[in-house]
């Protein structure tokens, strides 16, 4: 159904305009900020409202194209909410839209499309490169946020707690490479361990739509995949924190204290390698191990290093089979202090079933589920950094019909895991919210939203097991959440969405007097500990203790291992739900933009308008623009930008129109090629 642009006008007049500001009324309706699939479900949840209906309307709010009645009210325990759930599911017309609920107004905007998550998934890879170090970030690549070369780790110490005969107390080594691991400038083995992991999966999983992916970073000209490219500068990063004298692993290379917020190249503090630990060795095994699988085929002298480095750490774990990282057993041992995340783990069970089933896949053997009994508990759980070993089933099940006969029960992995999926996918069905995450408060921890991530990473290796729809919609409900349908009504990723965070704990972010944070981070999400202190918590309930500020190390940070599963879901969705299954390079104009061209003119507020009219519009890069207003006969009337430079993110325009007479007027956003209209209403 289509109505003339008066429709939602007369909507307004009907049941009531709206008194609350436009921000308050989006507020009330959370949905996935990015958009839906067309032939996907398409959901939004309404929070404490009495209305019965809503409309979808176009997103100038100028057509009425989808009329629903909402559900039934429901509770929904992790917010303490009571609301209704909005499906349009039936509606698939590629377009740009917004949720209309009478009382309310309208909600964030958002897209239906093919494709339609291939941007924010560049985007959460894309973040890797503005967290590598020891190189410059080139402005052709980085945009604004370009930036000197930092922590070159050519001259790292060897801690007093990891020297050795071969390697005496404060030797010097080079480590260069890697990523920032959060938002300080250290480096960890252990986090390091599953996030290569999941980006490598993101490669075994879905080869074809890997290969074609362009992420724009420096080495997208040579002949490996942008993607592996982008994991090879932490992987070789991670050799280097091998002891080639004994094959045991460092468990982290890091200052002794967290700088301030200054940029990479003001950290002037001594940066040491520490102690060598069980978890990060085994770790190391496991992904090197997995490693020579997908770099094969590239790079083979580089993959054979990588499979010799994992069976040298396998061997130096069999001889230290429980050596823990205790950080304060530590500091009380040996100077100087360290007092950097500590990433320690009471129980290395897990990494030893993790990199026994790697190894197992990548050689055949199985004298190495044997030494390590993987399937002592075999029950699959959401995995973290510190529990890993559903990371080693995931790659049984998807090698499962090449392993050798008898050597793994694979119909009693597909049935434990089964199990598991099932639980996720039940959540699925009865919550309030229509979202995995939520099954228990457990779910809203330090890092909650890698728990979402990591809930639709596991239902997708369930859909791709068994091939039933469902375990792929709960998964989709997952990246929903993490974009918009969650009781913070925030987009959780940077750079995207009209509503995402703003203040991460993010040094570089915090400090590089650029407006807008580096795009493609997942904040941390609610998180009811409130470890930090930070002033601002709108609430302790748990699916709201988040606040967007910088001080909030607990709620708003970033980390390379939330990131991963975020970026394995997005690319999972587009390589799973896309026509070709492969990226769509039509809208890649420009190989060298640090984040795809994207122009959106989100919305004019408000439409209709009696005098003066707020044109919003997103960026994902900076541009040159041009604004200009006709009226219905193609007239020039305005033109509120002309030639003006703006960075990325979200900006707003006055409009203002109280001289000209009542009528439809067209908005044309102009940046290089791309053009983007809207119409308004004014109406006097």
């Amino acid at each position: 159904m289509k109505r003339n642009v008066f429709s939602a006008f007369l909507i307004a007049a009907a049941f009531g305009s709206p008194t609350a500001s436009a921000a308050e009324e989006a507020e009330a309706i959370r949905l996935n900020q990015i958009g839906f699939y067309p032939e996907a479900p398409k959901t939004a949840v309404v929070a404490d409202n009495a209305s019965s209906s809503f409309f979808l309307l176009s997103a100038d709010e100028g057509d009425t194209l989808f009329e629903g009645s909402l559900g039934p009210a429901k509770k929904w325990a992790p917010s303490d909410e009571t609301v209704k759930r909005a499906d349009f599911s039936s509606f698939r017309d590629p377009g740009d839209y917004v949720l209309f609920v009478p009382g309310l107004g309208a909600s964030h905007p958002f897209s239906i499309g093919h494709f339609v998550h291939q941007g924010v998934a560049r985007a959460g890879l894309k973040s890797y490169y503005f967290n590598r170090a020891s190189m410059a970030l080139d402005e052709a690549y980085a945009g604004p946020w370009k930036r000197a070369l930092g922590h070159a780790d050519n001259k790292v110490y060897i801690h007093p707690s990891a020297a050795t005969a071969e390697r005496p107390e404060k030797t010097l080594i080079s480590c260069p490479r890697g990523w920032y691991d959060a938002g300080d400038y250290n480096k960890y083995i252990v986090n390091s361990g599953i996030t290569c992991w999941t980006l490598l999966a993101i490669y075994e999983h879905f080869r074809e739509y890997a290969d074609s992916l362009v992420l724009h970073i420096p080495e997208n000209r040579n002949s490996l995949p942008d993607l592996l490219d982008e994991i090879l500068w932490n992987l070789r990063w991670m050799l280097t924190m091998q002891d080639p004298y004994d094959g045991g692993v460092y468990h982290k290379l890091t200052s002794p204290e967290f700088c301030g917020f200054v940029m990479p190249d003001q950290d002037k503090l001594a940066r040491w390698v520490v102690q060598k630990s069980t978890a990060a060795t085994l770790d190391f095994a496991a992904v090197m191990a997995q490693a020579y699988r997908v770099y094969s085929d590239h790079l083979p002298s580089f993959a054979d290093s990588c499979l010799s480095a994992s069976l040298a750490a396998w061997s130096w774990a069999r001889l230290h089979p429980d050596l823990l990282y205790d950080q304060n057993a530590m500091n009380a041992l040996f100077s100087p202090r360290v007092n950097t995340g500590a990433y320690g783990d009471s129980n290395v069970g897990d990494e030893w079933d993790w990199a026994a089933m790697e190894l197992f896949v990548t050689t055949g053997r199985d004298s190495f589920l044997l030494i390590a009994d993987a399937f002592d508990k075999p029950q699959p759980a959401v995995p973290g950094w510190g529990s890993v070993r559903t990371l080693g089933f995931y790659s049984l099940l998807h090698h499962r019909k090449t392993i050798p006969a008898g050597s793994v029960d694979t119909l009693a992995l597909k049935n434990n895991f089964f199990t598991f999926a099932d639980g996720l996918r039940s959540e699925w069905m009865i919550s309030a919210y229509g979202v995995v995450m939520g099954k228990s408060n457990g779910d809203f921890v330090w890092g909650s939203n890698a728990v979402a991530a990591n809930q639709g990473m596991a239902l997708i290796q369930a859909f791709l097991a068994f091939r039933d729809s469902t375990y792929l919609w709960a998964a989709l409900s997952n990246l929903d959440y993490l974009l918009g349908r969650n009781a913070t009504t925030y987009c959780f990723i940077t750079g995207w969405g009209e509503k995402g965070p703003l203040n991460i704990h993010h040094r570089q972010s915090g400090s590089d007097r650029v407006k807008d944070p580096v795009p493609g981070f997942l904040a941390g999400g609610p998180n009811p500990g409130q470890q930090d202190g930070c002033a601002g918590y709108p609430s302790d309930l748990p699916a709201r203790s988040y606040v967007d500020s910088q001080c909030s190390y607990a709620s708003n940070e970033n980390a390379i291992n939330w990131n991963a599963p975020f970026s394995y879901l997005a690319c999972a969705m587009e390589a799973l739900l896309s026509p070709t299954g492969l990226p769509d390079k039509s809208s890649l104009k420009n190989r060298k933009a640090p984040v795809p061209d994207c122009l959106s003119l989100v919305r004019t507020y408000p439409n209709p308008f009696n005098a003066n009219a707020v044109i919003r519009f997103s960026l994902a890069g900076p541009a040159c623009l041009n604004m200009a207003v006709y009226d219905a006969a193609g007239r020039l009337v305005s033109e509120p930008v002309r030639k003006t430079r703006f960075t990325a993110g979200m900006h707003q325009v006055l409009f203002q129109g109280g001289g000209l007479p009542s009528g439809i007027y067209m908005i044309r956003v102009q940046s290089g090629a791309e053009v983007k209209t809207g119409k308004m209403v004014l109406v006097k």
